[in-house]
């Protein structure tokens, strides 16, 4: 399991010149954070790829892994 988490979360990108240095998926202009608002909206995941084709299903996967992660990382003060 943990292993495939490393593989989802490879597929996110960061590029200081591209959408603020924000995390992104393979490198397309579609960002962590777009992926978990729309998901966060109501959007299902078949929807979100029939908006942006360029996204499969283990891009929406992967943004909610490295979500996840950042998420276990997180110092409560």
């Amino acid at each position: 399991m943990h292993d495939e988490v490393d593989g989802l979360t490879q597929r996110i990108t960061i590029e200081p010149g591209k959408r603020g240095g924000r995390p992104c998926i393979r490198g397309l202009r579609i960002t962590v954070g777009d992926v978990l608002g729309w998901l966060a909206s109501g959007m299902s995941e078949a929807e979100i790829i029939e908006d942006f084709p360029d996204l499969e299903p283990d891009d929406i996967r992967a943004c909610l892994a490295y979500a996840a992660a950042r998420e276990r990382m997180t110092r409560i003060i």
